[in-house]
């Protein structure tokens, strides 16, 4: 633990507070320069819009996925012909590598050539070309749409299985009562699967705030910034700019927030097992 995971933190967190550049691995010098890193990566524009895309994304992502996810967990938890073929087929999308996904998105939503284009215009839905991933403004909409389509056989997975810890008679009783499918989801389904809820949100935020493959594939960041993440700016100061202070400093940012989240997770976890017993 400390060879993997202490010493990278300890060395990030040191990095924001150097001059650490392609020099210093010639030299071995890294002038501390106090917060002057910190100080220039807020200052910054680009890291405001960076923040605010990770926010949306962030929040559009868990919206959609858990939503979907939700709705295609409660159809299988009816018994019907053929539902585990179905769900298995589902987590297809969560078994393909990122990358690779958003190299077929990529593809798929070419303004040009897109077999998502053709589609609209074939149903006679558009008559121009949906510039998906090279307009500023459509361009974050998509990478969140694909990031849904890429997430929401976890969440179906999660839920589907905290319903079936959920006694069928508790269901039936509430149907006896009078409530109807809508009031006995929310009276009665939705508060017994709060532990696993605040789990699924828990960790899908902390997966979804540090993506960087995904958004690379699909726009690189672009265009004009439209997709910046949080991520993507960090390997742009790291990598681009070789400046890695400063990429050191959006990082630790990244790491402040996904351990809020982990706080979170480890005592909705504690209070899952608590009233479990």
């Amino acid at each position: 633990m400390l060879a993997f995971f202490g010493y990278p933190l300890i060395r990030n967190v040191t990095m924001s507070f150097q001059d650490y550049s392609v020099a210093t691995y010639f030299t071995g010098e890294a002038p501390f320069t106090g917060l002057d890193n910190w100080r220039a990566v807020f200052a910054d524009e680009l890291f405001g819009a960076s923040l605010w895309h990770t926010l949306l994304f962030t929040l559009g992502s868990l919206a959609g996925q858990f939503t979907i996810g939700m709705a295609l967990a409660l159809f299988f938890s009816r018994r019907f012909p053929l539902s585990g073929v179905l769900r298995s087929l589902l987590l297809l999308p969560w078994l393909i590598p990122m990358v690779v996904a958003g190299t077929v998105w990529r593809r798929v939503l070419d303004e040009e050539t897109g077999v998502a284009n053709e589609i609209l215009r074939g149903l006679q839905l558009t008559s121009a070309n949906i510039p998906w991933l090279s307009s500023p403004d459509a361009a974050l909409i998509s990478v969140i749409l694909v990031n849904i389509w890429i997430g929401i056989p976890f969440n179906m997975v999660i839920l589907y299985g905290g319903l079936q810890e959920i006694p069928a008679d508790v269901r039936e009783a509430a149907v006896i009562d009078g409530a109807g499918p809508v009031r006995a989801f929310f009276g009665v389904v939705l508060p017994m699967l709060r532990p696993v809820v605040t789990v699924v949100l828990v960790l899908g935020f902390m997966s979804t705030v540090k993506i960087l493959d995904l958004i690379l594939a699909l726009t690189n960041g672009g265009p004009a910034h439209a997709t910046e993440t949080l991520g993507t700016h960090t390997y742009q100061l790291s990598f681009l700019q070789l400046d890695f202070g400063q990429g050191a400093v959006v990082g630790n940012v990244l790491i402040l927030v996904s351990m809020v989240f982990a706080v979170i997770y480890l005592r909705a976890n504690r209070d899952g097992f608590t009233e479990g017993r």
